[in-house]
């Protein structure tokens, strides 16, 4: 964890810093969880998993800023943070960003023109988050269903 980086965020009013809550961490891991093992269900139509995904990495991610003790308003920065939140390197990091820039086009301008390699890489990035969370006994798991 780069705490150094996260405090200029701090400093520059990008985060809030905010003790983290055990409760709401794993509620987001689970939800995290839930909507990856949701998204690689080949039965769904390709902008639903896409959706799944995407909201599965933005929850792990989440999960990743808050369990280091801040806050974002910004689901972009909330991405970029992971460089710092968990090591995550920037390969995968530029696979959330990516799929930011299509929801947005989703969410703003109607275009849901997606892929499945897309959709794939998003499954493996949001694994390899919820990975290194579980490697800092964050899992999801300790708290009721």
């Amino acid at each position: 964890m780069s705490r150094n980086n996260l405090e200029n965020l701090v400093r520059i009013g990008k985060l809030k810093p905010e003790p983290p809550s055990r409760d709401e961490i794993e509620g987001l891991v689970r939800s995290g969880r839930r909507r990856r093992e949701d998204a690689a269900n080949a039965s769904l139509n390709l902008e639903s998993r896409f959706d799944l995904a995407y909201n599965a990495a933005h929850a792990l991610a989440l999960a990743a800023l808050r369990y280091c003790g801040y806050r974002s308003e910004n689901r972009y920065l909330v991405f970029q943070c992971l460089v710092h939140t968990v090591d995550l390197p920037e390969q995968s990091w530029r696979v959330l960003d990516q799929a930011h820039r299509k929801r947005n086009l989703a969410e703003y301008e109607g275009d849901t023109e997606v892929d499945l390699a897309l959709v794939e890489a998003m499954i493996r990035v949001a694994g390899e988050i919820e990975r290194r969370l579980a490697s800092h006994g964050i899992t999801g798991d300790d708290i009721g269903p």
